[in-house]
């Protein structure tokens, strides 16, 4: 371990931006499974006027020096819309977070968190949970499993001495989150085809793909279904209209029209299912630059994706149907129109679905029922400050 004074202070000016993006790269440099993130959207993450998460919440990132050299990082976070929850939800009143956390050894990421941790506290917070990087809908929790292959786009990837760390500090688990991997050339087990078959032959539902033409419409509609299905679930903050607007334009060009399904029941948006060709696949040996010729990569790999793996980060059916029969229904069959597409059209074998909380019995159970397995789990964890 380093020897050497730990210095820990707030991040302030452009040279302190750089290096709190910096560190990560340079720390995660030797782990093959680490996919570094474009700079550009690593930058914007961190920047008010840019991330309408700013809007609502209370941010502040730290730099660790030691003998002059940056050795760590974190975030510290103070989300408006989430203390205003319920505490039955898992955030409420008195609940911070921090986040983004980096650290060269235990030592620096003892200092650090517990930096986050003081100025939380100095805020009036009496509660953490972290990490979270840095809402609840970016890169929640710490791995805990699947260190041994990449994350796919959106979803974290950390060190397992990270978990070590947190646990020596007297955290708890609060939620544990999972993905599961499955196999799409496979078909579905016959009770599960006989389930989506029956659904293809009634005529009050109806599964369609988005329209792009109709962007904006089509965002709204599936973040209203959104925030509408997940209002009960733990950990829920709504969007956001600053947010809907940044996550459609972020979204927009690695939507394919053929992966994102909407279930209509007698003529009523009811469900829907968001799928994305998995990004990292092809950032992975980018190095997180652009520039100068990865551009016209990116370029011509959207214009026809093609991946080993999809990834299902959001799936919702609308609250008064989740208990029925028809909620399982629906999933089952855009589930299943997507697998053949993805299969099809773009030469996938695997898709990954998540996060997805421990508790959540109803998605659970749809994963279990299509042969899905476990492939990487996190945990979001808790402590009294």
């Amino acid at each position: 371990m380093a020897q050497g004074e730990i210095i820990i202070t707030p991040v302030s000016g452009k040279a302190d931006k750089k290096a709190f993006v910096d560190v990560t790269y340079r720390l995660n440099a030797d782990d093959p499974n680490w996919v570094p993130p474009l700079r550009m959207e690593a930058e914007e993450l961190i920047t008010p006027g840019k991330n309408p998460f700013f809007e609502h919440a209370d941010v502040q990132l730290f730099l660790a020096r030691r003998a002059g050299a940056v050795v760590g990082r974190i975030s510290a976070h103070i989300d408006k819309l989430a203390i205003a929850m319920d505490p039955s939800q898992g955030m409420g009143p008195g609940t911070g977070n921090w986040g983004l956390l980096e650290a060269e050894d235990e030592a620096v990421a003892q200092a650090l968190i517990g930096k986050a941790e003081d100025w939380l506290r100095a805020k009036g917070m009496t509660r953490v949970l972290a990490p979270l990087s840095m809402s609840i809908w970016e890169e929640p929790g710490q791995l805990v499993k699947g260190f041994d292959h990449p994350p796919t786009v959106m979803m974290g990837h950390q060190p397992k001495r990270y978990d070590d760390y947190i646990n020596a500090l007297g955290y708890q688990p609060a939620k544990t989150l999972n993905c599961f991997d499955l196999d799409i050339t496979n078909e579905f087990p016959p009770l599960i085809q006989r389930i989506i078959q029956s659904g293809e032959k009634n005529a009050k539902i109806r599964i369609r793909n988005v329209d792009k033409s109709k962007f904006e419409q089509e965002a709204a509609l599936i973040l209203d279904i959104l925030n509408d299905a997940w209002s009960d679930n733990w950990g829920f903050v709504p969007f956001s209209d600053a947010e809907i607007q940044y996550a459609g334009k972020k979204f927009k060009p690695i939507v394919r029209e053929d992966l994102i399904m909407i279930a209509e029941y007698e003529g009523e948006p009811v469900a829907f299912m968001m799928t994305l060709p998995d990004l990292n696949e092809v950032l992975k040996p980018m190095g997180g630059n652009l520039f100068p010729f990865n551009w016209t990569k990116l370029l011509l790999w959207l214009r026809n994706p093609k991946v080993r793996t999809m990834r299902v980060p959001l799936m919702g059916v609308r609250k008064r149907l989740q208990s029925s029969r028809l909620a399982s229904q629906l999933a089952f069959m855009m589930i299943e129109t997507i697998r053949r597409t993805s299969v099809e059209q773009y030469g996938s074998t695997r898709a990954e679905i998540g996060w997805i909380l421990d508790d959540n019995q109803g998605m659970n159970a749809i994963a279990e029922a299509i042969n899905s397995q476990i492939n990487k789990t996190y945990v979001i964890y808790d402590k009294a400050l």
